[in-house]
């Protein structure tokens, strides 16, 4: 599991403000630390945190959620290796769909199963006329390209075009981190 503590794509003024800005005070700046690489794969997450930073697990996760709501944190969740579980195929569909329509085709899409993120994007016109984008992953080419037919074929006509952008090699994955502060003299 990994907490993301990136800006939301949203990039409203508040988002642009470093957590500490934000209200982060040392205990909330400490939970972030001890998680920002991962959550222990342990059954109690929380009251392992929670037994790291002096704190209860109930008080590490009430925490969290605050600064979740407060938008310190985007989101917590796993980060599968795809690779590692075998889909070594992984394609970015993008689609050209109605504007109009796009953020009701987006809802549809990213409850399809195999559908591991969906999201809206700006088009760039002429060049890239692509506003719509979900990520497939299969065990093979065709299979996300199977995958690739049975979403164009639910997004009907409102599909004016769409491509398969498939990865090249892995990248780190990671958010925003907090440096360690120094000790103060």
């Amino acid at each position: 599991m990994s907490v993301s503590i990136c800006r939301s794509s949203q990039g409203s003024v508040r988002d642009a403000l470093s957590p500490d800005e934000r209200g982060l005070d040392e205990r909330d700046r400490a939970i972030v630390l001890a998680t920002q690489a991962g959550l222990p794969l342990v059954p109690d997450p929380w009251g392992a945190v929670g037994r790291e930073l002096g704190l209860t697990g109930e008080e590490v996760l009430a925490r969290m959620r605050a600064m979740h709501e407060r938008g310190v944190i985007r989101r917590i969740a796993a980060v599968p290796n795809h690779y590692r579980l075998g889909y070594v195929a992984n394609g970015m569909t993008v689609w050209d769909v109605d504007d109009a329509e796009v953020e009701r085709l987006g809802r549809e899409v990213a409850a399809i199963e195999g559908v591991s993120h969906c999201y809206r994007r700006p088009r760039h016109l002429p060049h890239w006329p692509y506003n719509l984008f979900a990520m497939l992953h299969g065990r093979s080419r065709e299979e996300v390209e199977r995958q690739a037919e049975a979403l164009r074929a639910r997004l009907g006509e409102d599909c004016r075009d769409h491509r398969i952008l498939y990865s090249s090699r892995i990248l780190k994955k990671t958010g925003l981190r907090l440096a360690r502060r120094a000790p103060q003299a």
